[in-house]
């Protein structure tokens, strides 16, 4: 091994003695995957806010017809228009706390 890999080695085989010895706590995160919403989860979400197709449409950055599809089983949403849609499931005052919507 090179000089230099044997300095790295070194450094990381230090830095866990360091570790062990002020008892540093290591954190650990997960990512809920992303869900697979159905038709009628889309609408019912829809609903629960109170909005048109497209009111919603326009809130999660989306064409009516991509709603449309969605509600109908044509198409399902996906990555962040999925996370948008968790966040609206889980917060029903989400719509609210942000700054882009105006009631």
């Amino acid at each position: 091994m090179s000089k230099m890999g044997e300095e790295i080695k070194q450094g990381l085989r230090e830095a866990i003695e360091d570790a062990k010895k002020h008892n540093l706590k290591r954190n650990y995160i997960y990512i809920e995957p992303v869900k697979k919403y159905t038709p009628k989860e889309v609408k019912q979400i829809r609903n629960k806010v109170g909005l048109t197709q497209k009111l919603f449409a326009s809130f999660l950055g989306v064409s009516n017809k991509t709603i449309e599809a969605w509600e109908e089983g044509i198409n399902t949403p996906s990555g962040a228009a999925s996370r948008m849609l968790t966040i609206i499931e889980k917060d029903k005052n989400a719509l609210k706390n942000y700054p882009f919507v105006i009631a």
